[in-house]
């Protein structure tokens, strides 16, 4: 293997080293915004209480008939 086929192969693998972090940097930066986004919707969840909203027999039988 020559010198310049060397160099070659060091210039490509640099460049590919460098797309990799950018896509992962991507990556995290995607999950991020998602998790963001995310946390107000399942806050919300949070506040409302499920007793309030069904009447108080509902809920405390199973049917096991089937």
């Amino acid at each position: 293997m020559g010198i310049g086929a060397l160099s070659q192969y060091a210039t490509l693998n640099s460049q590919a080293q460098a797309l990799q972090a950018a896509q992962m940097a991507m990556l995290k930066k995607s999950m991020d915004v998602q998790a963001q986004s995310v946390l107000p919707l399942i806050n919300s969840f949070g506040t409302t209480s499920s007793s309030a909203a069904n009447p108080p027999h509902l809920g405390n039988r199973i049917d096991t008939h089937a």
